[in-house]
């Protein structure tokens, strides 16, 4: 299968904080999440990266295979693990702790990357923590996206801004020079805030606009999303639920605004659709386990909706 959105990144095995104070094992990693949401939008997904020839190895390839999304060009590494993260949950909303130096994923190069496979997609989607799981993972993406543009291939980018992983400044300089070549920018006020110095959500979508990409999409929890091209922009507003876990809300959206995209809605409709997607995928604990499939997201829309969103992902 030659899919239509292909998604480059670091898969995680998450363990996630129960009420009782057991952890439930599931899926993460944004990338691989955003796979997932927008193999239940309907869309062919494929996704690339290594893996660890271990156990949690072994439990991706089977959740991809289950979800439909093509790993035909993962590749799996006697030399390194696959990453673990573990969520807990407070006052203050969720916590991530990660056990992911030295894997497998981490490991990528730009020679890794399959030329032809990403040229036959209609879209590459990549992120901040893509590039700064390692040097050799950052290169390995821009060599990504490189191969895109010349095939004429969309690419997305995810700002996910993790400062566990990077400092600031290397952060600021790394997703900037990525997001010169990308034609949607997917980031999330908080992430836009600390790599622009901006506060405006108009002037932050300005910003990745003046870059290059063709799309943006900033999304403001409770406010919804800024949908911005440079003929238009709108806000879409959010959905309202009683969240539990916001755990990859914003890897629910982008999956749902990709899949959306190539099924040939507008970016404003794409929004609407991804808002709730995300919305609906709070209501379960862990990554995977709660977003919504289509038949769920159009039930959702066709009701009363308004208010909450996107508010958290895991990577």
């Amino acid at each position: 299968m030659q899919p239509d959105i292909i998604c480059l990144g670091e898969p995680m095995l998450e363990f996630n904080q129960q009420p009782d104070g057991r952890y439930l094992a599931g899926h993460g990693g944004d990338t691989s999440n955003t796979a997932i949401a927008a193999a239940r939008q309907g869309a062919r997904v494929g996704y690339l990266t290594h893996l660890g020839a271990d156990a949690f190895g072994d439990s991706f390839m089977a959740l991809w295979a289950a979800e439909g999304v093509d790993a035909s060009h993962v590749v799996r590494r006697r030399d390194a693990h696959t990453g673990i993260y573990f969520v807990t949950h407070g006052p203050e909303g969720h916590v991530f702790s990660y056990l992911r130096a030295g894997s497998a994923a981490s490991r990528m190069t730009a020679a890794d990357i399959p030329a032809d496979y990403i040229a036959g997609a209609r879209i590459l989607h990549v992120s901040g923590i893509s590039q700064a799981i390692s040097d050799s993972a950052a290169d390995a993406v821009f060599r990504a996206i490189e191969i895109a543009r010349a095939a004429g291939t969309k690419v997305s980018y995810d700002t996910n801004l993790r400062l566990k992983l990077w400092p600031l400044p290397r952060a600021r300089a790394i997703i900037h020079a990525a997001m010169r070549d990308c034609d949607i920018a997917l980031p999330g006020r908080d992430d836009a805030e600390q790599l622009t110095g901006y506060s405006d959500p108009d002037r932050i979508a300005d910003f990745y606009l003046e870059l290059g990409a063709a799309i943006v999409a900033l999304t403001l929890g409770a406010d919804g999303t800024l949908v911005a091209t440079p003929a238009e922009r709108r806000r879409v507003p959010a959905r309202r639920v009683q969240p539990v876990d916001a755990t990859a809300a914003g890897d629910t959206f982008d999956g749902a605004f990709l899949a959306e995209l190539v099924a040939g809605r507008d970016p404003f409709a794409a929004a609407e659709y991804a808002n709730a997607a995300a919305a609906l995928s709070t209501q379960g604990y862990g990554a995977v386990a709660p977003m919504p499939r289509r038949e769920a997201v159009q039930a959702f829309l066709a009701g009363d909706g308004g208010g909450g969103g996107r508010s958290g992902e895991a990577g």
